[in-house]
């Protein structure tokens, strides 16, 4: 069973998402950042229950989906590790997201 790492930058999303919720409702922002990471506990034991992200099908990148949310990660080693890269909107265009909030050759390993 592999072990979920989050990355600085999902981290910066989740809190990001729980400013924009907690604008409205601070309990229901805490709600909601729990569920979306209790979305991810699956992936321990099933890392490859995710989808492939069809945007960025070269990198082997997966996403799992909460409500309106794409939760992308990667597996990573042999214990198949889990590292979540970014929860975005549904609505963002996810390749330009990557290439602007990530710079794709540090995060992916891309030259």
């Amino acid at each position: 069973m592999g072990k979920i790492k989050w990355s600085l930058k999902a981290s910066v999303n989740l809190r990001c998402i729980y400013d924009y919720i907690a604008a409205d409702s601070v309990i229901y922002a805490a709600r909601f950042i729990k569920s979306l990471i209790k979305a991810t506990k699956k992936l321990a034991i099933m890392p490859q229950c995710g989808r492939i992200v069809q945007e960025l099908v070269d990198y082997g990148l997966r996403e799992v989906i909460y409500q309106n949310y794409r939760i992308v990660y990667r597996i990573v080693g042999v214990q198949k590790d889990i590292e979540i890269l970014a929860a975005l909107h549904g609505v963002r265009k996810i390749k330009e997201a990557f290439l602007r909030d990530w710079e794709m050759r540090y995060c992916l390993g891309v030259k």
